[in-house]
């Protein structure tokens, strides 16, 4: 029975902190899917509100069909307006499939890293106006470099290696331990009353092991675990200055996105004024059916640019979050 060695020690000083880096590593993943997930999300938002602009894009296109036809039947203008019409409409129809199948695409996506059932339907619950209203964060904020968990690993890391260190500075110490033991003697000159009786004997002692020259192996062991602990701060000063990076980077592309948004909802709006007076001046027959397909394209352009702008502002803006460590799950 081991009484005291370095080992034992080892296991009793460091147990806390394996745990703490197990948990850690947990931690570390949660935050990771807690990101992938959102992102997910609001990937897979982005495409339903493409397949609802193709959609009210399929409804633009088969009204300015019927007013072509119509006004070809008129003798207004040429077939070519109402066959324009068409292809514009059969472009939408394709363009409507192609993103229905990418959707269950992005649905499929959201369940596996959810492990949402496969024999249930995700319900998606959003509303576009509350996330334009989570769209802004404080872009004064400085990083607090302890928040972030690659800190924690890193400095959890480092604890275990100083008493990797101190585990080799104990293989000096001697180690203790006791030993014991009981035994039944069975001894007869006949055979057959061997085991009619016994003459039990019983020990006990306590070993010291003191190990006096291994050929410099501890010394040079105790110098590689100072090396790496020295490692260990390299690493913590150089995850600091790629948190640094990462949070410029994120910082700079949200508040690139925030404007990019704040243009296109801009954009958006003029576009819808601009379709619907082509759209009456063509029925009135001042405009050229030209001028509507290139308005009409112009809606489409900027109402799927709009709803890509905002998810790229909230997906920037989990990367600013996730750079400053407050990413909650």
């Amino acid at each position: 029975q081991n009484i005291f060695n370095r080992d034992v020690l080892l296991a009793s000083r460091t147990a806390g902190d394996v745990r703490l880096s197990a948990s850690e590593n947990t931690k570390d993943q949660k935050i990771n899917l807690a990101v992938a997930v959102s992102k997910a999300f609001y990937n897979l938002i982005l495409t339903v509100q493409q397949s609802k602009v193709i959609e009210q894009d399929i409804v633009r296109n088969a009204q300015s069909y019927k007013d072509a036809y119509y006004q070809y039947q008129s003798g207004i203008v040429d077939k070519t307006d109402y066959q324009r019409a068409i292809i514009a409409l059969n472009n939408s129809k394709a363009q409507k499939v192609s993103t229905d199948q990418s959707l269950k695409a992005d649905y499929a996506y959201l369940q596996e890293l959810m492990g949402y059932p496969l024999s249930q339907k995700v319900e998606l619950v959003y509303d576009t106006a509350q996330m334009e209203n989570e769209i802004y964060i404080d872009t004064l904020q400085t990083i607090n470099y302890e928040n972030r968990i690659e800190i924690q690993q890193l400095e959890t890391q480092k604890k275990l290696q100083l008493y990797n260190l101190q585990y080799y500075k104990w293989s000096f110490l001697p180690n203790v331990s006791a030993f014991g033991g009981y035994n039944f003697n069975f001894l007869n000159n006949q055979f057959s009353k061997l085991y009619s009786s016994n003459y039990p004997n019983s020990f006990a002692g306590i070993t010291l092991s003191l190990p006096i020259f291994q050929g410099g192996k501890r010394l040079q062991q105790i110098k590689e675990a100072q090396f790496q602990i020295m490692q260990a701060d390299n690493n913590i000063k150089s995850q600091v200055n790629n948190i640094n990076t990462q949070y410029q980077n994120a910082m700079a592309a949200y508040k690139s996105n925030l404007y990019n948004f704040f243009s296109l909802k801009e954009n958006l709006s003029l576009a819808s004024d601009v379709y619907n007076v082509i759209q009456l001046q063509y029925r009135s027959g001042v405009k050229a059916y030209l001028d509507v397909i290139t308005a009409e394209s112009d809606l489409r352009t900027a109402q799927i640019s709009y709803y890509n702008a905002l998810y790229q502002v909230l997906s920037s803006k989990i990367d600013v979050a996730q750079a400053l460590g407050n990413i909650s799950y």
